[in-house]
């Protein structure tokens, strides 16, 4: 009887080493998958890691550049006034052009020339919205009404360097989303994708601090690849005071009249043109 108990204990210890091996090996050619963290709990990390500025005076060169060789690009000079969570203002002055651009709590407005312009935005002014929502709340909002679906999120890379996909799953970049560095959680990049108009790829380059505030110092926009604009930060200052009026919509509607609505004719061969052309004619032909 003992010797029948000896064979059947060797039996069973040999069968539960064969069934651990097996299990160990099959564990050891999964695939690993690494943890994501939630999108949510990422933008607010970004918004948390972006610094502690109340407001922001940014001075840079927008460059629009043209894909006819033979014109140079153009540079305008632009000022921009950050207040934190959601108050923006931008100026552009120059001999062919007058735009103001303000965001004041979910409502936007576009100055052209002394006119109201009838479109308050463009695809390229949601560039500053990574950097202006430094509430998770609203940049979660901000991002649902474009497209990008923040509660999806994986991890990808970018030009060597790790990153969260916010939008999307990794490699899939069909779709809106937001990437940011695995480390740092500052922006890198932000593809704008639509069913009627151009991929817009935004991209968020040399992050500088100053006083505990992160920002980019130069932007690039690539439009189905090919770059069609940048930005050159040229200063920064931190926590500088405006004057309220600056940033009041229904005063500036009261000192600019509304611009004449296009026609339907003009307005379709308006949407026909490629990006290059719409910036062009959106800031008054300056390159004639």
């Amino acid at each position: 009887m003992k010797f029948f108990r000896f064979l059947l204990y060797e039996r069973l210890k040999k069968s539960l080493i064969f069934f651990f091996g097996l299990a160990l090996l099959t564990f050891c050619h999964a695939p690993a998958r690494a943890y994501v963290l939630p999108g949510p709990y990422i933008l607010k990390l970004m918004t948390q890691n972006l610094g502690k500025g109340k407001r922001l005076l940014v001075t840079q060169k927008l460059v629009l550049l043209n894909d006819n060789p033979n014109k140079n690009p153009v540079e305008l000079s632009e000022t921009l006034k950050y207040i934190f969570p959601n108050t923006f203002r931008s100026d552009i002055l120059s001999e062919n052009i007058q735009r103001i651009h303000i965001l004041s709590r979910g409502r936007a407005l576009t100055v052209i020339d002394g006119k109201t312009s009838d479109e308050v935005e463009s695809r390229y002014d949601h560039y500053k919205d990574l950097l202006l929502f430094r509430s998770r709340e609203m940049l979660q909002e901000r991002l649902s009404h474009l497209g990008v679906d923040p509660k999806v999120s994986s991890l990808g890379r970018f030009q060597g360097k790790p990153a969260y996909v916010l939008g999307a799953q990794y490699p899939d970049d069909t779709v809106p989303q937001v990437w940011l560095d695995k480390n740092t959680f500052r922006p890198l990049r932000w593809i704008i994708t639509s069913h009627t108009q151009q991929r817009l790829e935004v991209r968020y380059l040399q992050w500088h601090t100053l006083k505990n505030t992160w920002y980019p110092m130069h932007i690039e926009f690539f439009a189905d690849g090919n770059l069609v604009r940048e930005i050159h930060v040229e200063n920064i200052k931190v926590n500088p005071s405006f004057p309220k009026n600056l940033f009041d919509i229904e005063d500036l509607k009261s000192r600019y009249p509304q611009s004449e609505p296009t026609a339907s004719s003009g307005q379709e061969k308006k949407e026909s043109l490629n990006e290059i052309q719409k910036t062009i004619e959106d800031f008054k032909k300056i390159y004639k």
